[in-house]
Order: structure tokens, then sequence, then C-alpha cells
């Protein structure tokens, strides 16, 4: 663990190199010397486990994200987008847009999204094995969940190539520190994809798809009992789809592969009893998380670790470093495949809960279990490639020799 003295004067929007490579020993200090530490412009950052159950659980802790995007965002593509979309959203948008989608991704759903998935990781695996060097993460990791959710929203094949480079620039607008360069991007982003979107939207007007299986049809139908939504809110769920799914399921299979070559022994055991998988992916978003922070905003005063928090405080959910407490977790820097219980926060709690986490556990599960027993040797070709953004944790290469 890092001295107190190092955590002092930490800050988000200026982190050492070192923490984008490795963040988890600022997260202890601060779990043990700070855990409500404060950050500029009167925020503060939690790192407790117990806290952070607390504020996913208060209904005074708001998503909506208006007051906090609009100083850094401004009338910009992107403030509408991240004000718009389900996650940033309270009741009564967040509700009617999370149920519509829920009902396209349950476990009937998902069951009958697995063979297809399946079939796309054989396919994977077949032109990997054909190159035996490769990049993990273009080759491998991304191209699943781009293909599953342009799936779920019945995106031609043809049209799918600007989708993952979208999601990125759209998802860096979320960064402690933002760029002009970011900026430009992540506008840039919005405004193509919506303009994608209304082609797509027009199409799928003129000829509906199965209100059961394509999301994007039972977006523009609405609830059975004719609730719908506004032109401007379709078109930015659309977007948060893709978002969420591209950016969950990517860092999870890398950052779950990353883990595995670090604890040959874990990698071992799972390939001796393949029904260790499942428990594994938990481990693998507890461990190493694809997304390290979450925000809220108070609308009314809440208690956490003997201080109390005033109305209007905007607080940074530490995932990542909530899923290493010991409090909660024994050993928590041991990866451990069989570990349970696992109770980890790495899909938020409460009425947020990621509403696509079935999906990309079904995918991380499929993917990983699929390429381990494809493979007898899986090792490092090259130097990986960390990605430098602070709320989300993967790589942008990781080139690997298979044989």
């Amino acid at each position: 663990m890092l001295p107190a003295a190092a955590v002092r004067d930490f800050q988000l929007t200026r982190v050492p190199a070192e923490f984008l490579d490795d963040p988890y020993p600022w997260y202890a200090a601060l779990r043990e010397h700070d855990p409500l530490h404060a950050l500029e412009g009167g925020g503060v950052f939690v790192s407790r486990y117990e806290d952070a159950i607390a504020v996913y659980r208060a209904p005074q802790a708001s998503s909506d994200k208006k007051a906090e995007f609009h100083p850094k965002l401004g009338a910009s593509p992107l403030y509408e987008h991240h004000t718009t979309s389900l996650v940033f959203n309270d009741p009564p948008l967040h509700t009617r847009v999370r149920r519509i989608i829920k009902g396209a991704v349950n476990q009937k759903a998902i069951a009958r999204m697995e063979a297809n998935v399946a079939r796309l990781v054989d396919t994977l695996l077949e032109e990997m094995a054909q190159k035996r060097e490769v990049d993990f993460i273009d080759d491998f990791a991304a191209q699943i969940p781009i293909e599953v959710i342009g799936n779920l929203l019945d995106i031609p094949h043809a049209d799918r190539s600007p989708l993952r480079g979208w999601s990125v620039a759209i998802l860096s607008g979320l960064e402690p520190k933002l760029s002009p360069a970011m900026f430009d991007a992540g506008n840039r982003a919005v405004t193509e994809f919506i303009d994608f979107l209304k082609v797509l939207v027009a199409a799928r007007r003129r000829k509906p798809g199965d209100y059961e299986t394509d999301v994007l049809t039972r977006l523009i139908q609405g609830e059975q009992d004719g609730e719908s939504l506004s032109e401007k809110e379709l078109y930015h769920q659309c977007i948060f789809l893709l978002n969420a799914g591209h950016e969950t399921t990517t860092n999870l299979i890398g950052n779950g592969l990353w883990a595995l070559l670090g604890n040959p022994a874990d990698l071992e055991r799972l390939r001796a009893d393949p029904a260790l998988v499942p428990a594994a992916i938990e481990e693998m978003l507890r461990y190493d998380g694809p997304i390290q922070l979450n925000n809220r905003r108070l609308t009314a005063p809440l208690a956490l670790s003997g201080q109390t928090l005033p109305e209007g405080t905007l607080i940074t959910l530490g995932i990542g470093a909530a899923n290493r407490d010991p409090a909660q977790f024994p050993e928590p820097e041991r990866f451990d495949v069989g570990r349970k219980p696992n109770r980890h926060l790495a899909f938020g709690q409460g009425d947020h809960v990621c509403v696509g986490m079935n999906v990309a556990r079904m995918e991380g599960r499929i993917a990983l279990a699929r390429l381990i027993a494809r493979f007898k040797k899986i090792e490092l070709a090259g130097t990986p490639e960390r990605d430098r953004r602070v709320r989300f944790r993967g790589f942008r290469k990781l080139p690997l020799r298979l044989s």
C-alpha cells in the first residue's frame, strides 16, 4: 500500500502515469487513509465497499447528470447524448426506457443469442489460428460485442465498421479530464451516429422487425401499452446500447485473459474444470473490472463513513476500489477463479444496475471458455498497451501468440 502522503493530493484529473497501468495501490491507500477523498470542485471520491453500496441504494443519490456535465460539455452533442441516455437519468425516463430494453435482453432472449455468439466466437478463433500472432483486442475481444449489439439493433453487417470508433470517442467524453481533441472527436461521433440512425430508423419504421428480438423495433414502437420515446430519446438510447455493450464486454474479455495469463495456476484450473467459467467471469469483473468509476449527485444530505455529505455533493464511486475492499473480499488482491461469494459492484447496484449485464456475462463466458479450449498455449507476442483512460480499464493492444 502507498503511504497516506501519496494520496493526499490525489485527483482524477491529473493521475500519475503509473496509476493508468495499475490504479489499485492508490485505491488501497485511499480506502485506508481517506475513504471520502475530496475532489476538485467540491466532490468526493468513495473507495470503500459499504459506502459505495450505500450510495447506490440511496434514493437521494441522483443519476441525472445535467448539473454535472453542463460546465464541462456545454450545449454540445456530447452533452445532449450523455444527459438523455438511460444510464444518466432518473425516473420517469429511466424507468420507461429500462422497461422497454429489458424485455429484449431477458434470460429467454439471451438463450436465443447463445448459438449465434458461439458461432461468431468459433469463426474468430479459427481466423486467429490461421494467423498465429494476433492483437487479441482488435481480432477478438472488440469484435464480439459489436456483432452482438449490431444484431440486437439489426444493423446491416456492411454498415458496422464505424461503430467501435464512435463508441470509444463518445465514451471518452466521460473522462474526468477532457482534452480538446477528445471533446471534438466525441461530438463528431455523436453527430455522425445520429445521422446514421436517422436512416436506420426510417427504414425500420417502414418495415418493422420482430418485436421480441429487434431492440430498435421495440424502442420505436414503445411499450405494448402505447408509451413511446421521442425521436431524440430514441437516437440516444440506441447510442447508449452500443456504448454500454461494447466497452464492458471488450474490457471484460481483455482484462480477463490478462488475469489468467498472470495466474497460470488459475488458467490450468479452469482448463481442468470448465464448470468454473461462470465463477471465473465474476472474479474477472471484480479483480480488474472494465468500468472503474461511476457518479451520483445528492439531492439531499447523506451520511457516509461518519460524515454527512450535503445536498448537491457530486460523488465519484470508485468501483475498482470497492471491489478490492478487504472488509468485503478476503485476500482481495488474489485472483481466484473459484471465489464465492463474490458480490462485486462491476455492474452497479439498485435501480440502475446494468440492464445488459447478463448479455456481457454470456459473451465473456462463451468467448473465454472456447478460447482456452481451442488454444493450449497462449503467450505474449509483444508489449501490451493499456488504454490511457481513467474511467474505463482495458487494453488498446494485447499481442498474443497462439498454438
